[in-house]
């Protein structure tokens, strides 16, 4: 009969001698993984040369991009101030361009 010691010792895994095939695979899938990051540093160098230096203006003025230029106290002062009431929501944000 086989004591508690003997079952959890059991290599239960299989033969781990034959077949050998984890490092040779793991090589291949580290060298392809490495080509391909190689072609895409390759091809995002070359997209970003071709971009120009400087981007046309979108031909408006500073004034009509700013939405928070005339923001209004809905509360009229009469709140305490919080931090986080005059930060942005998802509607106010802009992309700076």
């Amino acid at each position: 009969m086989l004591t508690a010691a003997q079952v959890l010792a059991e290599n239960n895994f299989g033969d781990t001698r034959t077949g050998g095939l984890a490092g040779p695979m793991g090589l291949f899938l580290i060298l392809l993984l490495a080509a391909a990051t190689i072609l895409l540093i390759r091809n995002m160098n070359a997209r970003l040369r071709r971009l120009p230096d400087r981007f046309p203006q979108q031909g408006r003025s500073t004034d009509a991009t700013r939405a928070d230029a005339s923001v209004v106290d809905p509360t009229d002062g009469t709140s305490a101030h919080d931090s986080s009431a005059h930060a942005p929501n998802g509607h106010q944000q802009q992309r700076n361009g």
